[in-house]
């Protein structure tokens, strides 16, 4: 039978999307080659984006910026191979800073597909499509695109068809074993090494020993490379190429191969598009052992709406596996980020309740107080290894969590405040741990045992985990960006940090002498870290008042109020015996299951609306309004916050409150947006995210001349700092910004 004509396209084989202004700027279309397939022959299907003038899609690689296009099947009674990808294009900003890779005008992206022995009637075929449509800025399209062709005798070929995936396939790049090619590549080293960059020489010989073509402009696209950061090629003559890039700081065991695209001949020529893939060494760690890196999930487009970057304007924030943070780097922060948390007063009432503790202990042998600090500094790293864990399993399941995140659910805030006040009512003397008297000189040591020194460690790791001290940020955000043996490794430094303080205290001979003589003194100072003990619960009952309202603040108050009947309850058990006794610790028990079943219940309860702000003229966090903002010329600053973050009421109360920084936010017209991160906020976590952190504080001061070009403040604020911020962004005028003149920016906010 002769070949067909094009066949008509259904209406439901063509939709468009990614609206601008009301106008689709892609078109898309489910093509099929055959108008007629025999049960048992193949077929190719492919799904042909058209976009308007100037705007483009992402190749599977998209680069630095962008999101991978997607095309996903559903053909009963057919089987549908992986994708094939004509060879890309490059797009880079004017500033070169960055390069992504995709389709402009139009592409065909197809499959080859074979009907079932066994179909019957017609194949239906359906292919979900999802893009990212990016002019100077990007929107999502998501296609849902079917059609039907019937089964017959005989597989019946569409020549307009064919034509376009023949066209399509003479675009994809072919193996070099298929093409006679061969390709070597030497490395200048014998190994790669994590972090670091590297060079080498890839030498590509023509079919039989010929000489290859000349090559011009984009001639190299990589694929994502596992281990791999960035690598690049560069002509030497006589089908040679330099090689130099970057490995990640976490990589694969498995030795990395160099994939991509590589375009030989010229645009008068023609090109041929050749699919490298070549050995490369195997990548070691710093160390020299070898490191693991964690499976990464594509996002979907659905998944990545309020991450989108425009792929003219935006120039990505370092990434914390930049090697301006290595590995040594970051474990160095972490342990000197963990000292200075004692120093913050989530953490400081804890530090204080136990040197309370070792001063009754320093008149004891030396190993018996070394042991209390090895418990206590135990306590401290296992929680903080079981908190990592708990990171690496929330991150597996597909959820972004930063550092405190477990401060966003009320049930755990609730917890800790239970565990707070059962602490200080037991330094009020409402009962005792581990013993049944109450002379405190003879039986101080099994009040304050092994597990108590432990516990007291973990419960500096649950006060410590809101704060964020200074370099502690940037470490935390290194880690949980990178592989799980990096993420252990920097809590575990985060840990060490954290205890070194009373470790320190404990093991430096001379130390101990300085300390106070144990007297009637102390039994009054621990009755004062009971005190603040309390005065901490009061900032978590605060807490509880941002995530759930002033009916979350009651009803932990009612809770709290029962932990301490039943604490008073336990603590007369521990003056009764056998029989009345039990009774007693029973009613204790069904007090506090009680009371936590009944008041313990935060579903359907939001916070109360804030009547004021200690900083002037705040409006939440958006990423329309901060465009809308900036458009009109003002400079905007952005406060990442939460209430459960100390260090960030510390920098409103203390920097952004101030008269001096208000007066400048007001004379640079400055738009001041805050993103409240004290409940989950995907938005807010991805945005964390893109500038290298895991947790708030940050802060952001964008200018107008340079929008794309963030300031990210550091973690303590100062009034000076602030000030001279704004005015660089201000200074950053976008005057005549259409063709570039007349833009002076000041350091900081480089020239567009």
């Amino acid at each position: 039978m002769a070949a067909a004509a094009w066949a008509e396209v259904p209406a439901s084989a063509v939709g468009t999307g990614a609206p601008d202004e009301g106008d689709p700027r892609v078109e898309a279309t489910l093509l099929v080659d055959s108008t007629q397939v025999k049960p048992g022959d193949t077929f190719r299907v492919g799904v042909r984006f058209r976009m308007d003038p100037g705007w483009h899609i992402y190749w599977k690689n998209p680069g630095d910026s962008g999101l991978e296009t997607d095309v996903t099947w559903d053909t009963p009674g057919s089987t549908v191979g992986p994708l094939q990808w004509p060879s890309p294009n490059t797009f880079r900003t004017p500033d070169g800073f960055i390069t992504t890779h995709g389709y402009e005008g139009e592409v065909l992206l197809f499959a080859q597909a074979r009907a079932a022995q066994d179909a019957t009637g017609q194949l239906q075929l359906s292919a979900a499509a999802e893009a990212l449509v990016c002019e100077v800025h990007c929107i999502p399209a998501e296609l849902m695109l079917t059609r039907s062709v019937p089964l017959g005798t005989e597989t019946v070929r569409d020549a307009e068809a064919m034509r376009a995936f023949d066209a399509a396939q003479a675009k994809v790049p072919r193996p070099t074993a298929d093409t006679g090619h061969t390709v070597q590549l030497a490395l200048d080293a014998k190994q790669l090494t994590a972090g670091q960059d590297f060079t080498g020489t890839l030498t590509v010989t023509g079919p039989g020993g010929a000489a290859l073509p000349a090559t011009e402009g984009d001639f190299f696209t990589p694929e994502r490379i596992e281990g791999v950061a960035s690598v690049a090629l560069t002509p030497a003559g006589a089908g040679r190429f330099k090689l130099k890039g970057k490995a990640e700081p976490d990589v694969p065991g498995a030795e990395p191969r160099l994939t991509g695209v590589l375009r030989l001949g010229t645009a008068a020529s023609g090109y041929q598009p050749l699919a490298v893939d070549v050995a490369m060494a195997p990548v070691v760690a710093a160390g020299g052992a070898v490191a693991a890196a964690p499976g990464v999930k594509l996002p979907s487009v659905k998944d990545s709406i309020a991450a989108v970057k425009p792929v003219a304007a935006v120039v990505p924030a370092a990434a914390p596996a930049d090697s301006s943070v290595g590995l040594g780097l970051a474990l160095l922060f972490a342990f000197l980020g963990g000292a200075l948390l004692n120093l913050m007063p989530c953490v400081f009432p804890v530090l204080a309740l136990k040197a309370y503790g070792f001063t009754r202990m320093v008149q004891q042998e030396q190993g018996r107080v070394a042991s209390h600090a090895a418990a206590y500094a135990g306590g401290i790293i296992g929680s903080m290894l079981l908190l990592a864990g708990a990171v690496l399993a929330v991150r597996a399941g597909g959820a972004s969590v930063g550092w405190g995140f477990q401060f966003q659910e009320p049930l755990f805030v609730a917890a800790v405040s239970a565990v707070l006040v059962a602490f200080a009512l037991n330094l009020f003397g409402v009962f005792n741990v581990g013993m049944d008297g109450t002379a405190l000189a003879g039986k101080v040591d099994s009040s304050h045992g092994l597990l108590h020194s432990a516990g007291e460690g973990v419960l500096a790791v649950v006060l410590a985990t809101p704060c964020s001290a200074p370099l502690l940020g940037t470490a935390v955000g290194f880690a949980f960006a990178a592989g799980p043996l990096t993420v252990l490794a920097v809590f575990t430094a985060l840990g060490l940090g954290l205890a070194l303080p009373f470790c320190v205290l404990v093991l430096v001979p001379g130390l101990a002498k300085k300390l106070p003589k144990p007297g009637a003194w102390m039994e009054r100072f621990k009755q004062v870290l009971g005190f603040a003990l309390l005065a901490t619960t009061v900032w978590l009952v605060w807490v509880m008042g941002g995530l759930a309202g002033v009916d979350g603040m009651a009803r932990l108050l009612a809770f709290l109020v029962a932990v301490g009947l039943g604490t008073w309850v336990y603590g007369q058990s521990q003056l009764q015996e056998g029989g009345r006794r039990l009774a007693s610790v029973a009613v204790a028990v069904l007090v506090l299951v009680g009371a936590g079943v009944a008041s313990l219940r935060f579903d359907g309860l939001a916070p109360e609306a804030r009547a004021s702000s200690t900083v002037a003229r705040t409006q939440p966090w958006d990423s329309a309004a901060v465009t809308a903002a900036l458009e009109a010329g003002q400079p905007v600053f952005i406060d990442f916050t939460a209430d459960w973050c100390l260090t960030c009421k510390f920098n409103e109360r203390t920097v952004l409150s101030r008269d001096e920084v208000r007066a400048a936010f007001t004379e640079h017209q400055v738009a001041f947006f805050v993103a409240d991160w004290t409940r989950r906020d995907a938005r807010i976590t991805a945005k964390l995210a893109e500038h290298g952190r895991a947790g708030v504080p940050m802060y952001l001061v964008l200018s107008p001349g340079a929008p794309d070009r963030p300031e990210v403040l550091p973690e303590l604020l100062t009034a000076d700092l602030v000030v001279d911020a704004v005015k660089r962004a201000a200074e950053c005028s976008p005057s005549r910004r259409k063709d570039g003149s007349n833009i002076v920016c000041a350091v900081g906010f480089p020239r567009p």
